[in-house]
């Protein structure tokens, strides 16, 4: 089984699939050619599971970041005789239009190992298992390389030193001296499409060039932010981009499956989809960290993905990546799971329950994003009025909340709090969607709601409002209150429910648990970590409040779990303050995102801080 820190891992993304790479230079994690393809190599969730790595042969001392400005990552390997340097990219192409990053993505993972200094022998092993590992793939030697023949794609190896080809396991085992360096290449192709060729080390190492400079142009074109942690935000927004597909603006949750919330536990799911929620507020991340002059696509492709499907039953909470619907769940059984964490899931259950939140999460990004919006087409105008209609007309029905419960539909406090902010936000979007008749219609119900979570969901022997009606259960949710407009920042009910949050549901660490999973609301065994999300509305809340020293020092907590390379898990291990769940996730940085604009807001003046 993989016993490998999910901290360890490096993100490597093209905008159309991704990979994980670990400290020692193993790429452990790949899905081509995209996001929710099945995985060529998924060591990361069984040692099977297929591996690519390159690194010394001798004990080395590691050190690595990403080039400036991109998701290029370098990774220097110091032993006793030299240094060796190791670029990796997922190649964008030649393509030099920032609007267009990952557009014409070759589907090709690019490594160069470069010695800079003294000599180092190297070792490269080469271990495909395409399918989730359960192909055992044919294996052909090629002039500068080898072929990958099994399951639904084919895959071409290029290498610039000698291979030791076998069915099993294909390595190389050479010397570099400072100055010389190696080049390999991996590409996909699907079936049915013409092998690619091999390519030569120039050709390689040039590639990487490329999407070293598509990434830079990207990031100085669209990020502008100058706020306090100025680093961390720019570097959130170009993860959150990673973790867009190109072809139609979808926004996963995460790039991996079944990394586990609980060391051993059963609570492994599928991230690898467009979750509406998520990807709602990876686009409002994006306004603050890089100006996603692409926002128009992301609202095409939900009108387009959800088209008709919220007619008659609650609209869709997830698709895939392609705007698929049917999502349904499987697991993998041949795989251990990432220490043992099994089942390994495929698809997400999730799909066909009912939500009610995702109304205001996707009006309020497009009340956020206006000016990005641009003339709208029809069929996207009349999908943002019709989410406002289903919100007036389904506010008031059980659902499985924004936390996706397994267990019995409640009346959850946020999920009607999002409706009123669906309503609230078309009726300020009214004029641009050509709805003005419906105003008065929406702003009823909207008081209606009000009127309910006024009411039912606060508890007055709690001093907060709470997770669901009639309920004394806390949820970090309520920290959204004053985020999303619901109550002022000093109404005596939000600051007192703030403070029930951090005296109830935060952790030793100051991190902040999403709820107790002691009262069996999500119909689960086992337990979670904290929430990293929840940690960063905390600090957004304090902000809001006027409360911005509480709250920097809440953020500073919760960006300190950042791995080397600057990403954040879903989650974090409260006895040991390890890393769990899947990685790099979206939540996390939307929220580090969201609460350092709120803290500089509430501190205009106040220095960037040394992180």
């Amino acid at each position: 089984m993989s016993s490998l820190p999910i901290a360890d891992y490096a993100l490597l993304s093209d905008r159309h699939s991704a990979a994980l790479v670990s400290s020692g230079g193993s790429v452990d994690w790949l899905c081509m050619p995209r996001f929710d393809s099945p995985s060529v190599f998924a060591a990361i969730l069984d040692d099977e599971g297929g591996h690519w790595s390159i690194r010394p042969d001798a004990d080395f001392r590691v050190e690595r970041e990403y080039v400036a400005g991109s998701m290029v990552l370098l990774t220097k390997f110091h032993t006793s005789t030299g240094t060796l340097e190791l670029r990796d990219a997922l190649g964008l192409g030649d393509n030099h239009d920032p609007h267009a990053l990952g557009e014409h993505a070759p589907h090709l993972l690019a490594r160069t190992a470069s010695c800079t200094e003294g000599h180092v022998s190297v070792l490269m092993s080469f271990r495909a298992r395409p399918e989730y590992g359960l192909v055992l793939p044919v294996v052909t030697p090629v002039d500068g390389g080898l072929m990958v023949t099994g399951g639904a794609s084919r895959l071409t190896l290029s290498s610039s030193v000698p291979l030791d080809v076998e069915r099993e396991e294909t390595s190389a085992h050479f010397e570099l001296h400072s100055g010389e360096g190696a080049c390999f290449g991996l590409e996909h192709a699907a079936l049915g499409t013409p092998d690619p060729a091999t390519r030569t080390g120039p050709e390689i190492s040039a590639l990487i060039d490329e999407t070293v400079i598509g990434w830079q142009e990207w990031s100085a074109l669209h990020q502008s932010y100058q706020g306090p942690w100025c680093d961390l935000v720019h570097h959130s927004g170009r993860v959150l981009q990673a973790l867009s597909y190109q072809p139609t603006g979808a926004i996963v949750a995460a790039p991996t499956t079944s990394l586990p919330e609980q060391v051993g536990g059963g609570r492994n799911w599928d991230y690898r989809y467009s979750w509406v929620r998520d990807a709602s507020m990876t686009m409002q991340a994006l306004w603050v960290a890089a100006c996603p002059d692409e926002a128009y696509e992301f609202f095409d492709f939900m009108s387009s993905a959800a088209a008709g499907s919220f007619i008659d039953r609650p609209l869709q909470i997830m698709f895939g990546i392609g705007g698929e619907h049917d999502l349904s769940e499987r697991t993998l059984p041949h795989l251990s799971g990432w220490r043992g964490s099994a089942p390994v899931r495929v698809g997400n259950g999730a799909w066909n329950q009912p939500q009610l939140d995702v109304y205001g999460e996707l009006l309020d990004a497009a009340s956020q994003l206006r000016d990005q919006l641009g003339v709208l087409s029809g069929p996207t105008r009349d999908f943002l009025v019709g989410l406002a209609d289903s919100a007036a007309a389904r506010w008031d029905q059980p659902d499985n909340g924004i936390w996706e419960v397994r267990g019995d539909p409640r009346h959850f406090v946020h999920s009607k709090v999002m409706c009123w902010a669906a309503l609230d936000r078309t009726i300020g979007l009214a004029d641009l969607l050509d709805a003005g008749g419906r105003v008065a219609g929406w702003r009823a119900a909207a008081e209606e709601v009000r009127t309910a979570v006024e009411t039912r969901g606060w508890d007055e022997d709690q001093g907060a409002f709470t997770q669901s009606f009639d309920s004394p259960d806390l949820d970090a949710t309520v920290l959204l209150l004053p985020i999303v407009g619901f109550l002022p920042p000093d109404d005596p009910r939000v600051l007192s429910s703030i403070d029930a949050v951090r005296e109830q549901l935060t952790d030793s660490r100051g991190l902040v648990h999403r709820y107790h999973t002691g009262s069996g609301v999500d119909g689960l065994e086992g337990l979670e970590g904290t929430f990293l999300l929840c940690t960063f509305w905390l600090a957004h809340a304090l902000a809001l409040a006027k409360r911005p020293e509480e709250g920097i020092a809440v953020f500073e907590r919760a960006a300190s779990h950042a791995n080397d390379v600057g990403l954040l898990a879903e989650e974090v291990d409260s006895a040991t303050g390890e890393l769990l769940g899947n990685f790099p996730q979206a939540f996390s940085h939307i929220g580090l995102v969201n609460a350092a604009w709120a803290l500089d807001q509430a501190s205009p003046t106040r220095a960037t801080p040394g992180m």
